[in-house]
């Protein structure tokens, strides 16, 4: 079984930085490894198309560069992908629209074998995780299983106002605030930095770190880390290869429509001169 490197991170205290993809191309995976700084890449499943096959060819990126994977999961599919996700290689999963305790629950159970011991939901497969047929139901198996990174987010006004008891539900590793989907269920969309949601992240970090649990938070720069950081923060996902590639095509695309498009006195002086005319 290939070793969760996400989890020794994790197990060791030491901090861990992540970015995430939408983009099912795993050539994106393997430039993110070589750069050296990265712990993990985050699929971030929720929000755009794959297939079966595609998750598949993302964990062989993640073995080839030598990092972890997370992918996030909608709350529809909590059972079935992050099951397909674990058989593919990725050895931590992020769940999506938590709101309850049994929401809490089941986001572990589908993590962790269906054994007296570890009372999950995961049975065996024959997938990648285990090398197809090397270690189908095997003790290695389930341990693996235990390994996996549970990650929850928490972006739901009912998770909030039970967040005591949400975090109290034993396999929880990691939680991550969602002021976006936090301010549309309590009605000022759009305002992340209404105080009532700035409140909310606030009470989830410290919440999490009295519980022992891992605070992960995603920036779009690391310019913004500070604040987090004197929280006592020490996860942090950053940047999106769509916003990324959004940035750049905006910025380098003004720019070169604006070489295109501007007029050059000095060549238009010049011009004028030759054909004996004048120039202002």
């Amino acid at each position: 079984m290939r070793r969760n490197l996400l989890r020794q991170k994790l197990d060791r205290g030491e901090p861990t930085l992540g970015t995430h993809i939408l983009s099912t191309w795993p050539t994106l995976v393997e430039l993110i490894g070589q750069s050296g700084q990265y712990d993990y890449v985050e699929f971030t499943a929720e929000y755009g198309p794959f297939t079966m096959h595609d998750l598949d060819n993302l964990g062989r990126a993640l073995e080839v560069a030598g990092i972890g994977g997370m992918m996030k999961v909608e709350q529809t599919q909590w059972t079935h992908q992050t099951m397909r996700a674990i058989g593919s290689g990725f050895q931590s999963i992020l769940f999506a629209d938590v709101r309850t305790v049994a929401d809490a629950e089941a986001c572990v159970k589908a993590v962790r074998a269906e054994s007296p011991r570890t009372r999950g939901l995961a049975g065996v497969g024959m997938r990648r995780d285990v090398g197809t047929i090397r270690e189908v139901g095997t003790p290695a198996f389930v341990k693996a299983l235990d390994d996996v990174v549970v990650a929850l987010m928490i972006e739901k006004r009912q998770c909030v106002e039970d967040l005591d008891n949400v975090l109290s539900v034993p396999g929880i590793d990691m939680v991550q605030f969602g002021p976006s989907d936090y301010s549309m269920s309590i009605g000022v969309p759009g305002q992340a930095t209404h105080p009532d949601v700035v409140k909310a992240e606030r009470k989830t970090i410290e919440t999490a770190l009295k519980k022992g649990i891992h605070p992960r938070v995603e920036l779009r720069d690391p310019a913004q880390a500070q604040r987090y950081l004197d929280m006592g923060v020490k996860h942090f996902c950053i940047g999106w290869d769509v916003t990324i590639l959004n940035a750049w095509w905006n910025e380098k695309g003004a720019e070169m429509r604006g070489m295109l498009t501007s007029k050059k006195p000095g060549k238009a002086k010049a011009k004028a001169k030759a054909k004996g005319g004048n120039y202002r």
